[in-house]
C-alpha cells in the first residue's frame, strides 16, 4: 500500500476480490438437484417387450422341444413294438403247436354240436316213420322218438372213436366201422326221406323232401369230413419236426449220402447216387396219418398201388403193402 497517498496495490485489491467470492461461493445455499424424469406405463411395457423378445430371439433356434415325442407318436411307437412281438411270438414254435391244438379243439367241439343238431333235425322224421300214425302219446307213439336217439349214439360213438384216434395220429381205417356208419346213416336219411318220395307222397314237394334229408345229409358229409381234417392237424409241421413233412406235401423218395459216405456207395468219378432208403424214426403209424393226408389232398387216389404209396411216403415195400390192405 502506498504509504503517501494510501491507495492500495493492485495485488491487494484482486486478492480481495478473489476472498469475496470465496466467501460468497461458501455462503450461497446449495440448490437440491433436478428429480428425474417418472417412466410411464408404455414405458414399462415397451421395455418388457423388448425384454421378452431379446430372450426369444435366443432360444427359438433351440429345436430341443420339436424333436420330443407326443401322446400320439408314442402310443403309435408302443402299437408298433406290440405288433413286432406278436409276429414274433407267432412264429415260434410252440406257438403254433399251441394254436393248433386250440383250433383242433374248436373245429371238433363245433364238428361234433353240428352232427348232434342235423340228427336231432332229423329225429321228427323219424318219429313220423316209425309212429305210422299212432294216436298222439300212445306207446307206439312215444317209443317212436326213441328210434333217432339210439341210433345217433351208437353212430355218436363210432364218430367219437374215430375222431380221438385220428388227432392221436393213428386214424381208424377199419371198413367195419365204416360200413356201420353208412348203415346207420342210410337208415336215418331212409326214414326221413320215404313219405316224401316221388309216388309215395300224396302230394310230391321238393322243398319238403329237401328239408327232411338236409339233417341226415349234414351228418354224412361230418362223419367224412373229420377223420380227414384231424389226421391233417397230426401230420402238420410246427417247424421243429426232422422226420416228417409238412401237412399236404409229398416227401421225397430218395436221399443223397452224407459227405462221409463210404466210397462205395458212389459212382466211380462221379457225384454221389442217390438211393431210396427212406427217413429213419418214423413209425407205421407215422406213414400211416401221411398217407391219409395225401389221399385226402388228392395227391394220390382213394385205393392206390402199394408201389404208388412206397413212392410217396418211401417206405419199405412190405410197409406199403401193409398200408394197401388196410384201405
Amino acid at each position: 500500500m502506498n504509504d503517501v497517498t494510501g491507495t492500495p496495490e493492485p495485488n491487494d485489491i484482486s486478492a480481495l476480490i478473489s476472498g469475496a467470492e470465496a466467501l460468497l461461493a461458501a455462503t450461497a445455499p446449495v440448490e437440491p438437484p433436478a428429480p428425474p424424469t417418472a417412466e410411464t406405463r408404455r414405458v414399462r411395457q415397451l421395455r418388457a417387450e423388448v425384454a421378452e423378445a431379446r430372450l426369444l430371439a435366443e432360444l427359438q433356434d433351440d429345436d430341443t422341444p420339436l424333436r420330443l415325442d407326443t401322446v400320439r407318436v408314442r402310443n403309435r411307437r408302443r402299437a408298433a413294438y406290440e405288433a413286432a412281438r406278436l409276429h414274433e411270438l407267432a412264429q415260434d414254435p410252440m406257438m403254433r403247436a399251441w394254436q393248433a391244438s386250440r383250433m383242433r379243439r374248436l373245429l371238433v367241439a363245433v364238428s361234433m354240436v353240428s352232427l348232434t343238431l342235423a340228427l336231432a333235425w332229423s329225429t321228427a322224421g323219424v318219429q313220423v316213420f316209425a309212429s305210422e300214425g299212432a294216436p298222439a302219446w300212445s306207446p307206439s307213439w312215444v317209443f317212436a322218438w326213441l328210434v333217432e336217439p339210439f341210433m345217433s349214439m351208437a353212430l355218436l360213438v363210432v364218430v367219437g372213436a374215430r375222431a380221438y384216434m385220428a388227432s392221436h395220429g393213428q386214424p381208424i381205417t377199419s371198413k367195419t366201422l365204416t360200413r356201420i356208419e353208412w348203415l346207420f346213416l342210410a337208415l336215418t336219411l331212409g326214414m326221413n326221406a320215404w313219405r316224401h318220395l316221388p309216388g309215395v307222397a300224396a302230394d310230391f314237394s321238393l322243398s319238403a323232401l329237401m328239408l327232411h334229408i338236409l339233417g341226415p345229409i349234414v351228418a354224412v358229409a361230418i362223419v367224412t369230413a373229420l377223420p380227414i381234417i384231424l389226421a391233417a392237424f397230426t401230420a402238420l409241421d410246427h417247424g421243429r419236426s426232422t422226420g416228417t413233412q409238412a401237412s399236404g406235401s409229398t416227401p421225397p423218395a430218395v436221399r443223397r449220402p452224407s459227405p462221409a459216405a463210404p466210397a462205395d456207395q458212389q459212382s466211380d468219378g462221379g457225384p454221389a447216387t442217390q438211393t431210396a432208403t427212406p427217413p429213419r424214426g418214423r413209425s407205421l403209424a407215422d406213414h400211416r396219418t401221411e398217407l391219409t393226408v395225401l389221399i385226402a389232398n388228392g395227391a394220390l387216389p382213394a385205393k392206390p398201388s402199394a408201389e404208388a404209396i412206397r413212392k410217396a411216403l418211401g417206405c419199405s415195400r412190405d410197409a406199403a403193402k401193409t398200408l394197401r390192405d388196410e384201405r
